[in-house]
């Protein structure tokens, strides 16, 4: 079984092996782009390379990008702990082109690392394209070799954009079949939204930007921007159907458990925790200080989303700080930023935990008597507005808690 370090370090040498610089992963704030709360894909850093303002001494670039999708456009932090797949934290693998190579080679090098360098079976994998992009559905029909039956063709799912501006052009997704016992159809089918066919790597053939007024012109030189999320493709080397079971993540799981005291490891308490322990460590590294505003307040709202979800675990004491020891176990040699800055990591989170202690219970008591006197279903706003003023619960952790007891705000 390959672990998650293994596959990222296996994807970093087959792309420098093939010409490509290995570039660090930025920060999760970007510097270059203010229409973004965090850096959200690989390709952010390389936004204005893509654009022609920028010129790098390489035409080919492979990168492990830490991304947050909890804020702005891309918020996934309300369906963490609810689904398999969704995280505020995650590793983007990429490979990029300016001007260099384009349809041919990026599909190529997808199918031999794919197929070759993971080994996985071609009869498990699923390709799409756009319906209006004939180049690439020949390449995969007549220079791959794919199945014709495990191509499908789509249109808007296969057109992709970072914002409501910007770089932009179709792209081929490949899927992995997780096998008739799954429940779900392929891509393009009327059930393709369930679980059987999971995306596990984007390939964005990036030919236009996209303006202001939505008029779409020609790159100065077509590009590659391709994004497979480490955690999804670990989960479909490691044999499991869950990210959450992967070996990066129940290491986390089991550390957490441990700390709280709690013998169900398979609570989706211990997969939220284990998942905002990532993005809070993380976005604090990169100099994201708990605030009420902007950033910091994103990172507060995932910070006290986990205190109560360790809170609905039974913990009455300062625990969540106690994981980033074992976060530096599994992602510290990648990222050995995380132990040099481990006590001022733990005094951030720490000192958030403390703050938010004083008001935990007593906001707990308030929202839990609402809801048992509610004569309905919904939430009245001044209970919201009172939860949020007096004891520091952001209108998500509400919803949260709320969503748990099918009361709507």
């Amino acid at each position: 079984m390959m672990k998650s370090a293994e596959i990222r370090r296996a994807f970093l040498d087959y792309f420098s092996d093939k010409g490509h610089a290995v570039i660090s992963s930025s920060s999760l704030v970007p510097k270059n782009d203010p229409s973004l709360l965090f850096t959200n894909a690989g390709m952010v850093q390389f936004k204005d390379v893509f654009l022609g303002k920028d010129k790098r001494e390489y035409k080919r670039a492979v990168s492990s990008q830490r991304c947050v999708r909890a804020g702005g456009k891309h918020n996934d932090l309300e369906n963490v702990g609810y689904t398999a797949r969704h995280h505020t934290f995650f590793e983007m693998l990429g490979n990029f082109s300016f001007g260099d190579y384009f349809k041919r080679d990026a599909i190529q090098f997808a199918w031999e690392f794919l197929t070759g360098v993971l080994a996985l079976p071609a009869d498990r994998l699923w390709v799409t394209v756009h319906v209006g992009d004939q180049e690439a559905e020949d390449i995969w029909l007549n220079e791959i070799g794919i199945d014709p039956s495990r191509i499908s063709r789509l249109d808007e799912d296969n057109f992709w954009q970072m914002g409501e501006t910007g770089p932009c052009g179709p792209c081929t997704e490949v899927f992995w079949d997780h096998g008739k016992q799954v429940p779900g159809g392929p891509p393009g089918s009327l059930d393709d939204d369930l679980d059987r066919y999971i995306e596990i790597w984007n390939l964005v053939f990036m030919q236009f930007e996209r303006g202001s007024n939505g008029e779409m012109v020609e790159l100065p030189k077509p590009a590659i921007d391709t994004g497979m999320g480490l955690e999804r493709i670990s989960a479909v080397m490691q044999g499991v159907h869950s990210n959450y079971d992967i070996d990066l993540f129940k290491h986390l799981i089991n550390s957490a458990a441990k700390i709280l005291g709690c013998s169900d490891i398979n609570n989706n308490s211990l997969k939220v925790i284990a998942d905002h322990i990532r993005s809070c460590a993380f976005l604090a590294m990169d100099g994201v200080m708990p605030s009420n505003e902007g950033r910091g307040y994103v990172l507060r709202r995932i910070i006290r989303r986990a205190l109560r979800h360790g809170h609905k675990l039974g913990s009455d004491s300062l625990f969540f700080h106690q994981l980033i020891p074992s976060l530096i176990e599994v992602m510290g040699d990648a990222y050995p930023e995380l132990e040099t800055q481990q006590n001022r990591l733990s005094s951030i989170i720490r000192s958030e935990e403390e703050q938010f202690a004083r008001t935990l219970d007593n906001g707990m008591q308030v929202l839990n008597d609402a809801i048992d006197a509610m004569p309905g279903k919904v939430l009245e706003g001044n209970i919201i507005f009172q939860l949020y003023d007096t004891f520091g619960f952001p209108a998500d952790l509400t919803n949260d808690i709320a969503r748990e007891r099918s009361v709507e705000l």
